[in-house]
């Protein structure tokens, strides 16, 4: 999970909630709405770092606080992401994001900077998700069922990849290491980011911050 910075919402939601009985069901420019999400996102789901596409077949609309408990909410976008299909129509126990998480709240909005997600997401060196925060750390397993074995394993083996890269260069300045930082997280501007970006991220934060 990585911090989302929301750009402008389309023209078409705001036109579609200053109109009469607006509601997400009936918004027709969903179309554009995944665009804008995709975009936003960098090519990423806003949970589990996974690729998403800008299509009905490729991605889910995420409504952060749901539909059903906050309906004021259901077209305010700032409460809407874009996630992956999260093994939607398998057992409870192997989906995952949005799918998994129907209904039930976080306590993190990935697209709140106030809340701090980065900070507080950590990664171990087997892929796994977590964080110090007590109730964070509940809602990544048990609400987003963040940790299934191949989303870890897909995490480590980013991981994984990127440090053997770094192997066959040998040792490497910091210049070197800010490069990459300014690639993977994004700041370079590149379009889309890598799937699992943020385990590479994490890893050379650490990396940075040694004397």
């Amino acid at each position: 999970m990585r911090t989302i910075l929301k750009d402008s919402e389309p023209a078409s939601l705001a036109q579609h909630r200053s109109g009469p009985h607006a509601n997400y069901d009936n918004y027709r420019d969903k179309d554009t709405l995944r665009a804008h999400l995709v975009n936003e996102q960098r090519g990423l789901c806003c949970y589990c770092m996974s690729r998403i596409r800008a299509e009905a077949g490729g991605m889910k609309v995420e409504h952060w606080h749901s539909q059903d408990s906050y309906p004021a909410e259901q077209l305010d976008y700032s409460n809407l992401l874009g996630a992956c299909l999260g093994n939607e129509g398998k057992l409870g126990k192997d989906q995952h994001c949005d799918t998994r998480k129907r209904n039930r709240n976080l306590s993190r909005n990935p697209a709140n900077k106030i809340h701090r997600v980065e900070e507080l997401i950590k990664f171990s060196g087997g892929g796994q998700v977590f964080s110090n925060h007590q109730l964070f750390d509940k809602e990544l397993n048990e609400v987003l069922n963040i940790n299934l074995a191949f989303l870890k394993n897909n995490c480590k083996g980013t991981l994984t990849a990127f440090q053997h890269a770094l192997q066959k260069r040998g040792e490497l300045q910091r210049k070197t290491l800010e490069k990459w930082m300014r690639e993977w997280s994004g700041e370079s501007g590149t379009s889309e980011l890598q799937p699992y970006c943020q385990v590479v991220v994490y890893w050379l934060r650490k990396r940075l911050a040694r004397p």
